[in-house]
This record gives C-alpha cells, sequence and structure tokens, in this order.
C-alpha cells in the first residue's frame, strides 16, 4: 500500500492504494465513483477515460500511484453547481445517448478537447473521439452534440 495525493474534481484527496491498483479500480471501488466505466479492460474502448491533467487517459491502462500529484476529472466533475453542464446538456438533445455505456468516457475526451481547444473543427472532434467506441449512435449525434457544445460555451450559454 502506498498513500498517493491529487486533486479529484477539484477537491484534494488523499488515499491508500495497493501498487497494481489501476486508477479504474481506484475510482470505481474504492472512491465509489461509478460514471467511469469498464469496457474492455485493455485501452481499446475508451468507456474508462477520465483526465489527468487536462489530457483524456484510459484509466484501465494508469496505475493509481500515476496520478500522486495529479489534477483527476472524471465524469462526476462535468456537472456545474447540481446543474449539468452544456456539454451532457447538448448530448441529451442531440440523441448523442442511447445506451449510455460509452457516455461518460466520450464526454470527457469531448471535455478534454473543449479544455485545449474551445473552438474545434469537425476534423478536430473527430480525431478527440477516436478512441472512444459507441455501437449505438453512428456517431454523428455525437459529433453534433460537442459542435454544439463548443458553440453554448463560447457563448456561456447553458
Amino acid at each position: 500500500m502506498q498513500r498517493i495525493n491529487f486533486t479529484l474534481n477539484g477537491e484534494s484527496i488523499s488515499v491508500e492504494v495497493e501498487d497494481h491498483w489501476t486508477l479504474l479500480r481506484l475510482l470505481r471501488e474504492k472512491l465509489s465513483l461509478t460514471g467511469t466505466k469498464e469496457g474492455c479492460g485493455r485501452g481499446e474502448c475508451g468507456a474508462c477515460t477520465v483526465i489527468v491533467d487536462g489530457k483524456a487517459v484510459n484509466s484501465c491502462l494508469m496505475l493509481a500511484a500515476e496520478v500522486d500529484g495529479c489534477e483527476v476529472i472524471t465524469i462526476e466533475g462535468e456537472m456545474r453547481n447540481g446543474n449539468l453542464s452544456a456539454l451532457q446538456q447538448a448530448f441529451i438533445e442531440a440523441d448523442a445517448i442511447q445506451c449510455g455505456f460509452c457516455t461518460p468516457g466520450m464526454i470527457m475526451s469531448a471535455r478534454a478537447l473543449l479544455m485545449r481547444n474551445p473552438d474545434p473543427s469537425e476534423d478536430e472532434i473527430i480525431e478527440a473521439i477516436c478512441g472512444n467506441l459507441c455501437r449505438c449512435t453512428g456517431y454523428e449525434p455525437i459529433i453534433k452534440a460537442i459542435a454544439e457544445a463548443a458553440r453554448r460555451e463560447a457563448h456561456h450559454e447553458g
């Protein structure tokens, strides 16, 4: 066991972890943040995507100990004052959510994109979500939702 300290969704965290635990296991099993999903467990589907120091990462491939001193954002950190973010709202309105399993990871990949580029092109959106698999939507509603969220956030709409 080792103690790690990091920022999780804006709050300082200090927690004991086993050396072999993944970030995904820490989030889901120890911290009860179950919005991050485990899909393939091999970094191929993107369901477990979270943001670490501004970058989208597969939490199933990252050891928990690696986030010591980092800033981590999960889907639970996307809400603002108990309200859905513009990105979450755009996903709902564009019917970009069907079964919902990929949605948290997809939103985290989109948020990482919007953090570094608030006005992405369609090609940049596609590139940002290329590591996230969705078997339900056909991706068009997802791309539309991300573009709409970028527009809303640029104009500070809800």
